[in-house]
């Protein structure tokens, strides 16, 4: 007897888990608007309302705390909330009555409310020396430690836009950190270490030369071992050689560091999406509290403030004022590093999908 075929085979169905009102309003939305730092109302062509609250998550959480979680949206929530790409805990209530306890409950476990509209939302981050074989920094160290500073700019809509921040632990930028305001990224500034007595056992070497972008890899035999050679010149240390071969490691304590990048975004409000563009090429790691990462995000994050139109991304407003400027206002050194001399820079690409004759 033929049974019936099941196609369904992927997670459970998302509509299976959207709260009432959203089911009832779906795709059928007028206009959403922010109430105060943190809360926003959509309202649906029915008249629905639906309220948001955006509180601030760490991107690592136990077991204990999404229990919290779920016990304040059963609380308020009907038992509804939502994870955002940035990492931030959204509740969703249909009574704006419970908004201020729902708040108040959330201070007392120490999450603030924030991150909506022109304010600095959570920092997208990668996985750091917690879980990554490749990084150069740690992520969630980081992440805490400029949150902390720039908690301010979280919890009040003070600035002049929105400012989105992102952490790569290293050049392989699992964080998107290529399209964000301020990008916070890991870099190695060493080649790898070569261990000429074990890389033949261990890894393939045609795959190793395969894996390098700069073409920086080639076969070798070293004191009799097959095994491979490094140009130097051409490395850019982005440890995708050390992904497929661990005779190849990175970590390097003293050499390895942070650098900051600027001008990043994916919208194209008044602008095309940006790429970022490096502003200082080097700082040290220096955990627990990184004191020279979290003191330089907060002075270019104070001049944009300061000097950007509303609603002007950081992106824009150095286009505005010009690179020279931004160096002037910042006090950050230009140095060779800022040159890009790499032979793959496609700085003539055209990359938009705003064509313009």
């Amino acid at each position: 007897m033929a049974t019936e075929r099941l196609t369904d085979i992927g997670p459970p169905h998302y509509e299976d888990f959207l709260p009432p009102v959203i089911k009832a309003n779906y795709g059928k939305w007028l206009y959403h608007e922010i109430i105060k730092p943190g809360v926003m109302v959509h309202v649906g062509e029915s008249g629905d309302k639906l309220f948001t609250v955006r509180a601030a998550s760490p991107r690592l959480l136990g077991t204990k705390r999404i229990r919290v979680f779920a016990e304040l949206a059963d609380k308020y929530c009907g038992g509804h909330l939502r994870f955002t790409s940035r990492n931030n805990v959204e509740f969703l209530l249909t009574d704006d009555s419970k908004i201020d306890d729902l708040i108040a409950d959330l201070a007392e476990i120490g999450h603030p409310v924030g991150g909506i509209g022109n304010a600095i939302s959570n920092i997208v981050h990668t996985q750091g020396w917690i879980h990554c074989h490749s990084a150069a920094t740690d992520a969630s160290g980081v992440v805490k430690a400029v949150m902390d500073d720039l908690c301010d700019h979280f919890t009040e809509q003070k600035v002049p836009g929105k400012l989105r921040i992102a952490l790569a632990c290293c050049l392989n930028m699992c964080g998107a950190v290529h399209c964000s305001d301020i990008a916070i990224l890991g870099i190695h500034r060493r080649p790898p270490k070569s261990d000429h007595t074990v890389l033949n056992k261990i890894c393939e070497i045609p795959n190793v030369v395969a894996s390098c972008p700069t073409a920086a890899i080639r076969p070798a035999t070293i004191d009799g071992n097959p095994s491979v050679e490094i140009d130097e010149e051409l490395c850019m240390f982005c440890a995708n050689c050390f992904t497929v071969c661990p005779a190849l490691p990175m970590a390097d304590a003293l050499n390895d560091g942070i650098s900051i990048w600027v001008g990043g975004k994916v919208s194209n409000a008044r602008s095309e999406p940006m790429f970022s563009k490096l502003a200082i090429p080097f700082l040290p790691n220096n955990p627990p509290r990184w004191p020279e990462v979290t003191e330089a995000v907060r002075n270019i994050v104070e001049v944009w403030a300061d000097g950007a139109r509303k609603y002007e991304r950081m992106g824009e407003f150095i286009e505005r004022i010009g690179w020279p400027r931004f160096f002037e206002l910042t006090g950050i050194e230009f140095t060779k590093e800022h040159i890009d001399d790499f032979k793959h820079a496609g700085l003539t690409y055209k990359r938009s999908a705003q064509l313009r004759h």
